[in-house]
C-alpha cells in the first residue's frame, strides 16, 4: 500500500509520522530521530507532506521537497482545530495529516535560506536593540540609586556617559564607577553590532528593487521597506492589500454574531515586527502631519475626531496596503495631490 499524505509533527529531537494511503487508512504511525528523517523520507514514493509553521519547519520542507515530496506548510493556530482530545506527538501528526487535506486550509509559502538570512539581519538587529534599552535603563537605575539623574533622550545619556568617565567626580564610590563602566562598555559594543547590522541593511536594501519601491511610501523607511521586502517575496499570496493588512493584524478584531457586527481593537496576529515598524513609522508621519496640516488633510481631519495612537494605526493599515500595491503590481508611491493631477 502507497502512502499518499503524511502528517509530520516537527520537534528538537524526536519527529512524530502519520501516514495514509489513497482510502484514508493509517499506514504508518511511528516516531523518528532526527538522524532517521531524511533516510525515511528517501524511501518513499513522492507524497503529501504537511507540517506546522514552526521553528525549522522551512528547512526541512526544502530537505523534503528536494527528494521529491510535496509540502505544505500550515499555521499551528489553524491545526489546532483538529486535535481530539488529549495533546501528545501522535494526535499533533495525526491531527496535521487531516488538515493539510482540508480544500478551506490556508498554507504558508515555504522560505527559501536566503530569505531567512535576510531575516535574520532584522531579528539579530530587534535583539540587539532590546538589549541596548536593556542596559540603558540599567545605567539611569544605577546612576539615580545614588541621585545623579539626567534627561531623557541621547543628551541626558551623554551626560551620565560622561560622569561615569570622569574619574574626579566624587559623586561615584570605586565600586560603582568599576561596575558601570563594564555597562557603558558594553553600551558601545552593542552600538558598534548595531551600525555593523544596519550598514548590511542599507546594501541589502540597495541592491532590491522593490525595496527602493517601497522606500518611497511616507513612514516606510531603509529598515521597513527590506523588512517587507524579504519577508512578502510573493504579494500574490494575498487577494488584496486588505488581506496583507489583514494578516499583519492590523484590522479590526470581530466579535459578530447575530447579524449585528462588532468590531473590537486590532486582532495583532502575523507578523509583529512588520507591524511595529509601520505603526512606528506611522507616528513619524502624524507628527509631521502637526506641523504641516495642509499637507496632509486626512489624517488632519482623522486626528480631529479619534485619538493619536488610534489614527496611527489606521494610517498603519494604510500604509500596508500601499505596499502590497506597489509590490504587487509595480511602480513608487505618488502622493494623492500628484495622482489626482
Amino acid at each position: 500500500m502507497q502512502i499518499t499524505t503524511i502528517g509530520f509533527d516537527l520537534a528538537k529531537n524526536v519527529f512524530q509520522v502519520h501516514g495514509i494511503d489513497a482510502t484514508e487508512k493509517v499506514i504508518i504511525r511511528k516516531p523518528l530521530r532526527r538522524g532517521q528523517v531524511i533516510k525515511f523520507f528517501a524511501g518513499l514514493s513522492p507524497c503529501l507532506v504537511g507540517m506546522e509553521a514552526c521553528a525549522s519547519a522551512h528547512y526541512w520542507a526544502r530537505e523534503l521537497t528536494r527528494l521529491g515530496h510535496e509540502v505544505r506548510l500550515m499555521p499551528a493556530k489553524d491545526v489546532k482545530a483538529y486535535v481530539k482530545r488529549n495533546k501528545n506527538d501522535a494526535a499533533d501528526a495525526e491531527a496535521i495529516c487531516e488538515a493539510v487535506r482540508r480544500p478551506t486550509m490556508r498554507f504558508v509559502q515555504m522560505k527559501s535560506a536566503d530569505q531567512q538570512g535576510r531575516l535574520m539581519q532584522h531579528r539579530a538587529r530587534d535583539l540587539l536593540l532590546r538589549q541596548r534599552t536593556q542596559v540603558i535603563n540599567a545605567l539611569r537605575a544605577h546612576l539615580a540609586e545614588l541621585g545623579i539623574v539626567a534627561a531623557q533622550g541621547r543628551e541626558g545619556l551623554k551626560e551620565l556617559l560622561a560622569i561615569i568617565a570622569d574619574e574626579r567626580d566624587v559623586r561615584l564610590p570605586l565600586n560603582a564607577r568599576t561596575s558601570l563602566i563594564v555597562l557603558a562598555a558594553q553600551l558601545q559594543a552593542l552600538q558598534t553590532l548595531i551600525g555593523s547590522i544596519e550598514k548590511r541593511l542599507v546594501v541589502q536594501h540597495r541592491a532590491n528593487e522593490a525595496s527602493k519601491r517601497l522606500e518611497s511610501v511616507p513612514g516606510i523607511g531603509i529598515i521597513g521597506a527590506s523588512a517587507i521586502a524579504a519577508t512578502v517575496t510573493d504579494p500574490k499570496v494575498f487577494r488584496s492589500g486588505r488581506d496583507f493588512a489583514a494578516w499583519i493584524g492590523l484590522v479590526p478584531r470581530q466579535d459578530s454574531t447575530g447579524g449585528k457586527q462588532k468590531l473590537g481593537p486590532i486582532s495583532k496576529q502575523g507578523d509583529r515586527y512588520l507591524r511595529r515598524i509601520l505603526v512606528v513609522g506611522a507616528h513619524s508621519v502624524l507628527r509631521r502631519a502637526k506641523l504641516n496640516p495642509e499637507k496632509y488633510p486626512w489624517l488632519t481631519q482623522l486626528l480631529a475626531r479619534r485619538p493619536f495612537k488610534v489614527v496611527a494605526v489606521a494610517l498603519a493599515n494604510k500604509m500596508a496596503r500601499v505596499a502590497w500595491a506597489l509590490l504587487a503590481t509595480g511602480g513608487t508611491y505618488r502622493m494623492p495631490a500628484l495622482a489626482a493631477a
